[in-house]
């Protein structure tokens, strides 16, 4: 007796790339099409320039994480979700993301200690300080230095002086131009 192919389909996690802050439309999507989507999130400064407030935005911006056996069906469902751009893989198809990396992901952002990814500063950068004493001063990215604070070579008179600041208080130059 033949299986049925689908019948041999396991469920995964998979790596959906979503459109530019996409994320929490194609979650919705997802969770209305009754497809079981996960979306971490952690609390960030807003840069918001009449306040600070903290808001909930991704942990992996342009990316949500959705389980599936795809199957033909589901996996069209999930790629015609408004601002759903393609399930991540290789040539050999998508690559299916272990679950203990989704549940401790879950485990992460269900704390209240903050978490930090990956730097978004490159030692060597030229970055400009936009808020506080400093700002307006071009300088260049050194290194992080503790809970959300960088050190930046900063010329002035002929001369380098390293300062520590916020990393919310600097942006990379060709960011800003």
């Amino acid at each position: 007796m033949t299986k049925n192919y689908i019948d041999e389909l396991i469920r995964s996690w998979y790596v959906l790339h979503t459109k530019s802050r996409f994320e929490n439309i194609v979650n919705e999507g997802l969770a209305k099409k009754s497809i079981e989507v996960f979306l971490p999130k952690i609390k960030v400064r807003s840069k918001r320039s009449d306040r600070k407030v903290m808001i909930q935005a991704p942990l992996f911006p342009g990316y949500v994480f959705v389980k599936t056996d795809l199957n033909p069906y589901e996996h069209i469902e999930i790629i015609k979700t408004v601002g759903a751009v393609r399930i991540i893989g290789s040539k050999k198809g998508s690559l299916p993301v272990p679950h203990e990396c989704i549940e401790s992901l879950k485990i992460m952002v269900a704390g209240n200690n903050s978490v930090t990814t990956g730097g978004r500063l490159k030692k060597g950068e030229i970055v400009v300080v936009i808020d506080g004493p400093f700002a307006g001063v071009t300088g260049t990215f050194i290194r992080y230095k503790g809970k959300g604070r960088v050190v930046v070579y900063l010329k002035a008179l002929g001369q380098f002086a390293s300062v520590e600041i916020r990393e919310d208080d600097v942006e990379i130059i060709s960011k800003i131009l």
